[in-house]
């Protein structure tokens, strides 16, 4: 991270304090790296919530300690850092043996392996994480969970993750 200015380095702190609390399952951690009116989409399946304590709740009751199966991979693709976002490209694998309230709402686990890729765009104000905007290809999930049928349509499962860790797969031909 060389070329950075020390602002753009301060968010990525900030940001790698952030999900090491959300990981760790420190609500009150993840907490403190927030401002006093955050908010947080899960766009695929509007879950989330609304200022302080909005997000407290989504995070004590669908996230903190409900985030990951204990197998989860997260690879990182790309970032970029601008001056008031930064942008995570990741894959993330994992087996799907728990119920995931923020990605599977209603679903229950299902035991099998997904591979997804997850855009997070975080913004923010005054040295803390002012919002996230997590984006992720839901069609790709449900069809590796088996709980949507891909024939004549136009999504794959795993290949999508894998293609943008390995560009030189193999490109579905229409």
């Amino acid at each position: 991270m060389g070329n950075l200015t020390p602002s753009q380095q301060s968010m990525v702190e900030v940001f790698q304090q952030h999900m090491n609390a959300e990981m760790a399952g420190d609500l009150e951690g993840t907490m403190a790296t927030m401002t006093d009116a955050p908010h947080l989409h899960n766009i695929p399946v509007k879950m989330g919530g609304v200022g302080r304590e909005g997000v407290r709740q989504f995070y004590a009751n669908h996230l903190i300690g409900k985030f990951f199966p204990p197998d989860v991979e997260f690879i990182n693709v790309s970032r970029t850092i601008g001056e008031e976002q930064l942008v995570e490209e990741n894959v993330i694998k994992f087996t799907h043996t728990m119920t995931m309230d923020w990605m599977l709402p209603e679903v229950p686990p299902t035991g099998r392996r997904v591979e997804v890729a997850v855009v997070v765009i975080v913004k923010f104000e005054n040295g803390k994480v002012a919002h996230e905007h997590i984006y992720w290809d839901q069609a790709s999930v449900l069809v590796q969970l088996g709980l949507l049928d891909p024939s004549g349509l136009p999504v794959s499962g795993s290949d999508s993750a894998r293609k943008i860790l390995d560009p030189n797969l193999s490109t579905h031909d229409m």
